[in-house]
């Protein structure tokens, strides 16, 4: 019988109702908003050291911009003309390169395409330098082997044999 007494008397209406509404306001100012505050310095903070970082990236490795402003997503990919862009910029010449792609197959609704590529006569940083920018490059290509071989008697020439699967 309390409770229904409870929600009879007007005072509950009239005193109680209107001092948890003003409360709400106090609510916001004492803890939403410092909290408010808190995360907006941090995202500040967070986006002062991402320029730092975006401006060091620019200024050691210019070549991904240039990457990123050449793709175009109309372009069908093919290994013969992705392994001569990436050769060419990372100054492997032409004789020092092959490459030999299958055919598109598909499996499991998947297509995909595998590829050989061979280098000869590269020392390991123009190596490095053309594996990660052919990756970079195209997000859905994959190294799935890596051989490398070591030329005898030259101290940093080596022959690198890749399989590649690229997945459309």
């Amino acid at each position: 019988m309390l409770n229904k007494d409870i929600y009879k008397n007007p005072a509950l209406y009239y005193i109680l109702v209107p001092a948890i509404v003003a409360l709400w306001p106090l609510l916001i100012w004492a803890v939403y908003l410092p909290k408010a505050g808190r995360s907006w310095a941090s995202g500040v903070e967070q986006y002062k050291k991402a320029q730092t970082l975006i401006a060091e990236i620019l200024t050691l490795d210019r070549g991904r911009l240039a990457l990123a402003e050449a793709a175009d997503p109309k372009d069908e990919f093919d290994y013969a003309r992705a392994v001569a862009m990436v050769a060419a910029q990372c100054n492997i010449p032409a004789g020092n390169y092959s490459q030999d792609s299958g055919a598109v197959i598909e499996s499991s609704g998947q297509k995909s395409q595998s590829a050989k590529v061979v280098l000869k006569d590269v020392d390991i940083a123009r190596f490095a330098r053309f594996l990660s920018t052919i990756q970079l490059r195209w997000a859905n290509l994959q190294c799935t082997q890596v051989k490398l071989t070591k030329k005898k008697g030259v101290p940093d020439i080596w022959g690198a044999d890749l399989d590649f699967k690229y997945y459309y």
